[in-house]
């Protein structure tokens, strides 16, 4: 079976094409086993036995070489030993590089973009915390990265311990289960049953292709469109209904000047009106922040994963080639099947990973979004109740006059 010529492609990069051909050949250790099962939806990655959470919190700006250099820690509280930890952004990146670079076939997702200024402003660190929060959750969630060697590592490492850092992070750096080794790990199911249908999982991967597509462009539109309401709400809207209060305003200062006792209720009454649209404009100004940001801040994490499927796909799709190429071969006399079944089977290990990714996309997006469109709509019935509360208490005060 002839190799890629573009040497630079993801299959070629990922060690795919080197596994599939049959050149990969390591010691797998039974905690190096990443199991695949059949479950109710086709194939998905085995639960973690023993499921956590972390929590990201209180970002403090820390400084190093006598306060020549200075950083924001966070503190990571992960549930499964409840020892709290400090990592900052740095230590995210590298985790991340690692990640991205050992699992070809599993969607890593992208840290918060990096900032050269205004690192320390109140907002930008709250809004990265928010992200790595999303960031960590997806991590946790995922049964293959939660269990990673690495990943425990930054979790789990105390923060004083810097000898125990580098240890661990050198023993990740030189980690031979990576490229075409990698596949080695994965244990596919077998047996009656078990066997993949080349043209259904072709299927599958096409249709899972098309709906990353349209997913990231809706998101796209969508994050745009909140956006922009958004940026309205904080200028337009608030502006406009303050103008509406200072115009009620300006009527109340002008009856005032009748200088009636018995229209000093009214002159009140429209004054209190005047406030009221005052404080919508401020409630319109704020709001953002409770509903279209944390939509928002989801939508940013999914259009990073929706950026990893095409490598993804492209490793599965390369591996699907090599097989439809074998075959060829040996119809034409060119291969012995032998030869032929140990690419398909080879093929089929990287088929079940990728169809137990997309499975878990899938789960975890179902879940996420469920969540937030819940938020959203709660916070905006919150909202409007608080703008009626408003209006119903400047309703109130004509009762009197």
């Amino acid at each position: 079976v002839s190799r890629n010529l573009n040497r630079f492609s993801t299959f070629v990069k990922s060690g795919g094409e080197a596994f599939v051909l049959g050149e990969a050949s390591g010691f797998v250790k039974d905690g190096d086993k990443l199991c695949v099962v059949l479950g109710p939806r086709g194939p998905e990655w085995q639960e973690n036995p023993y499921p956590f959470q972390c929590s990201i919190e209180d970002p403090t700006k820390q400084t190093k070489f006598k306060g020549m250099k200075s950083y924001i820690a966070y503190k990571l509280v992960p549930s499964h030993t409840g020892q709290q930890v400090h990592r900052r952004y740095k230590h995210f990146d590298w985790l991340y590089g690692r990640l991205a670079e050992k699992f070809p076939v599993i969607s890593v997702p992208h840290l918060p973009e990096k900032q050269a200024t205004g690192r320390f402003e109140e907002d930008f660190i709250s809004k990265r915390r928010k992200g790595l929060a999303w960031w960590m959750d997806h991590m946790c969630s995922h049964p293959v990265l939660a269990q990673c060697d690495a990943f425990q590592h930054f979790l789990t490492c105390p923060s004083t311990d810097e000898k125990a850092w580098k240890q661990g992070k050198r023993k990740a750096e030189k980690d031979e289960m990576v490229g075409a080794n990698f596949f080695l790990t994965i244990s596919v199911p077998t047996g009656p049953g078990a066997g993949l249908d080349l043209q259904e999982v072709e299927s599958q991967v096409d249709g899972f292709k098309a709906f990353t597509k349209k997913m990231d462009e809706s998101a796209l539109q969508l994050n745009h469109t909140a956006n922009e309401f958004a940026r309205k709400q904080v200028t337009g809207f608030k502006k406009e209904y303050q103008k509406v209060g200072h115009s009620f305003k300006c009527l109340s200062q002008a009856f005032e000047l009748d200088q009636q006792a018995f229209s000093a209720g009214l002159n009140q009454a429209i004054a209190f009106t005047a406030e009221a649209y005052d404080a919508i404009g401020d409630l319109f100004a704020d709001q953002p922040r409770q509903d279209l940001d944390p939509v928002m801040d989801l939508l940013a994490l999914y259009q990073g994963h929706l950026a990893n499927f095409p490598d993804i796909i492209h490793v599965q799709k390369g591996a699907l080639t090599k097989v439809k190429e074998s075959k060829r071969h040996v119809e034409e006399g060119k291969m012995e099947l032998q030869k032929a079944e140990g690419i398909q089977e080879r093929c089929n290990i990287i088929s079940f990973a990728t169809l137990a990714e997309i499975n878990h996309f899938h789960k975890i997006r179902v879940r996420d979004f469920k969540s937030q469109m819940q938020h959203f709509l709660q916070q905006q019935i919150l909202f409007f109740q608080k703008v009626t509360q408003k209006l119903e208490e400047a309703l109130h005060k004509y009762d009197s006059v």
